[in-house]
């Protein structure tokens, strides 16, 4: 099996365009992959679909999914706020691949779902932040298609509905989703790094209303958050302060939990009742515990999670990563450039990756897909 990544940083498009497809031409030798990802900065949407046909025509890769972003990862850069086109393509000789093309109109048009008889190992989804409700589709996706894993990404290229580009195959659309369905003899797992971790202990919600987490423990909630605070050293109550997030418990049927067991989201604020707003509904019964993110932890917690996966897995035979991280990550968030790709390299080895900055990244956590933010969302093939 074969996985290449490219990436040029040409302005112009043309230029682009033709070394992107000259070194997946080359770096294949030959051979005609079975599945391209392209991944383009605003400048260079208008020629997308042009891209995405010529990689086709050019029997470059018999399918091929891509969208815009704000910032471009491939090769072993994250390329922010510049002109970046990035090609990745894979030989999954034993595979089966869907396209999917998604609409919202009230319901999700083009979602046939998957049969019984045929295995689904995952769903690769790019969708548009203005006329696709991810969390929704993800929601009735757990009903409809249950442990199938879901990892992609929410474009990023434009700020305004209609500027965002997608491109299956040989069509291109400024709305919506697209994807692939991934079946047969792949193997592909995911990794999702949500950079926080977990202060205080966990507390069970005993009132609620709404995003509003009125009772902690049968306290008001204010009143516990409080008493963490004060319990914290000076550097934690530090960034509580910058940012305070709260994490629930996905599975709740585990006896202790760590890291990586919750759903992490934000604080609001709290009202004069004393509840706390977040941006999440939790219920009665479920259990949450404060969170607090820097650059320091998001970097532990990444390192974490693809220390362990080559720990427990250390015979896999990885072919290539994408990496759909947070537009509030790179060097908004960390002090050097290139940081989650040069994590990736530096845990897995000098694998291909491309992605890009998203506007909300997907991916499962505790067996469910959410749509998240502040997090690095990593598709990782293997060899079957």
């Amino acid at each position: 099996m074969t996985c290449v990544s490219t990436l040029s940083t040409a302005r112009d498009s043309e230029t682009a365009l033709g070394e992107a497809l000259e070194r997946a031409a080359q770096d294949l030798a030959g051979q005609t992959a079975d599945l391209a990802l392209v991944f383009a900065s605003i400048h260079h949407a208008d020629a997308l679909g042009r891209l995405a046909r010529e990689v086709r025509a050019r029997g470059i890769s018999r399918h091929i999914v891509g969208c815009t972003g704000e910032s471009i990862v491939g090769e072993d850069r994250e390329v922010e706020g510049a002109p970046a086109l990035s090609l990745w393509a894979v030989r999954l000789p034993e595979a089966t691949i869907e396209p999917v093309r998604l609409r919202y109109d009230g319901g999700f048009e083009g979602w046939t779902g998957t049969d019984k008889e045929t295995v689904r190992s995952a769903l690769l989804l790019l969708a548009d932040p203005f006329t696709f409700p991810a969390d929704r589709f993800l929601k009735s996706l757990s009903e409809t298609a249950p442990g199938l894993p879901v990892a992609g990404g929410m474009a990023s290229g434009a700020q305004t509905q209609g500027r965002n580009r997608f491109v299956l195959d040989d069509a291109v659309f400024d709305d919506g989703a697209v994807g692939v369905q991934l079946g047969g003899r792949v193997a592909l797992r995911t990794i999702v790094s949500q950079g926080c971790r977990p202060i205080g202990k966990p507390y069970i919600v005993t009132k609620t209303e709404g995003n509003l987490i009125r009772e902690l423990g049968r306290r008001p909630a204010l009143e516990a958050l409080r008493e963490l605070f004060e319990s914290l050293a000076p550097e934690e109550q530090a960034l509580v302060q910058q940012g305070l997030h709260i994490g629930r418990v996905i599975n709740e049927y585990q006896e202790t939990f760590r890291r990586g067991d919750f759903l992490v989201r934000n604080v609001l604020g709290a009202d004069e009742q004393g509840g706390i707003a977040i941006t999440d509904v939790v219920r009665v019964g479920q259990t949450v515990q404060f969170h607090i993110r820097d650059a320091d932890t998001a970097d532990e917690d990444l390192r974490g999670l693809l220390d362990r996966e080559r720990a427990e897995r250390p015979d896999a035979r990885r072919l290539g990563a994408l990496l759909f991280s947070c537009n509030g990550r790179g060097t908004r968030l960390f002090d050097a450039p290139n940081h989650d790709v040069s994590v990736l390299h530096e845990s897995l080895g000098p694998i291909p990756v491309a992605g890009f900055f998203a506007m909300g990244e997907l991916g499962p956590v505790g067996g469910q897909n959410f749509v998240h933010g502040f997090t690095a969302s990593i598709a990782l093939f293997e060899e079957p």
